[in-house]
This record gives structure tokens, sequence and C-alpha cells, in this order.
């Protein structure tokens, strides 16, 4: 499996966490704009998995809850997300 199929696997994982959330999913569709439908039909595209990453990385406290949930290191979402498109490190020097 590829460093990106990875990525979108655990982002896939993110994303049925979030579903399972009933206070977090809300706040992820309004950050996102997306309706329910919308939601499932970009949840295979790399861009939008992408930004479920995004999303959990706004809060410790999410990843931690989310690391715990699926047996990861807390480093693992934002590895994740660094293998994604948009993911990469800016250097601006």
């Amino acid at each position: 499996m590829s460093r990106q199929e990875s990525a979108e696997t655990m982002a896939l994982q993110a994303l049925t966490w979030l579903a399972g959330h009933e206070e977090l999913l809300p706040v992820f569709m309004g950050s996102s704009g997306l309706s329910p439908e919308d939601l499932a039909a970009r949840a295979a595209e790399p861009e939008f998995l992408g930004s479920v990453l995004d999303f959990l990385l706004m809060d410790d406290a999410w990843i931690i809850a989310f690391c715990d949930a699926n047996s990861l290191r807390y480093d693992a979402p934002m590895l994740a997300r660094a293998a994604l498109p948009g993911g990469e490190s800016l250097h601006w020097t």
C-alpha cells in the first residue's frame, strides 16, 4: 500500500469517527459547507480527505480522541495529511 493510500485510509477512518460524533459532525459540515449528499459523493476524493484531516488537526482534543479510538500515534494524522494533496510543507525562506 502506498503512502497516499495509507493516508486516504486514515482519513476515511477520521471521517467515520467524525460521523459517529453527533456534536462534532455538524461543526465539520458547517465548516466545509457540504451537504450530506456532497459528503457521500466526495468521500473518496484525496483532496476532500485532506480537508477531513485538516479539520481534525484543528483541535488537540479531537486528535487525541481519534487516535485513542483507533490505536494510533498522536502524530499519525499529521503525517497522513502530509501525504495527501495540499499537505506539503511550505518553506518561506
